[in-house]
């Protein structure tokens, strides 16, 4: 079973998604092959030392060119996260992305109840 996240996490969390995609924007699609990424939740570990950051990726196409430029950029989005967040929290949490594809599966099962 899951641990309930405290409200600490909860808004940790919503603070990094703020900052995450305020990042991600301004670097801007041509750094990700021209995809539009949306960070659609972020779920912190309760040292606040692991932020798991799920994000979306349009075209759905392409979410494994974006994922490994995220991987590949870690570091500097961390920077950058670390620069926004100094006043708020003693450490910068570890990044790790995931693909949400809910709103794929979603489509999908939209797709088979027209047919």
């Amino acid at each position: 079973m899951e641990q309930q996240e405290s409200t600490r996490q909860l808004k940790v969390g919503r603070q990094l998604q703020r900052d995450l995609a305020e990042i991600l924007q301004q670097q801007g699609m041509s750094a990700y092959s021209g995809a539009m990424i949306t960070v659609t939740s972020v779920r912190v570990s309760p040292d606040l030392a692991l932020a798991k950051v799920r994000v979306s990726v349009f075209p759905s196409n392409q979410t494994d060119k974006v994922l490994e430029a995220l991987q590949k950029q870690v570091k500097g989005i961390r920077g950058e996260l670390g620069r926004r967040i100094a006043k708020q929290l003693r450490i910068v949490p570890e990044l790790v992305f995931h693909i949400d594809d809910s709103l794929d599966y979603a489509e999908h099962i939209d797709q088979l109840l027209t047919q």
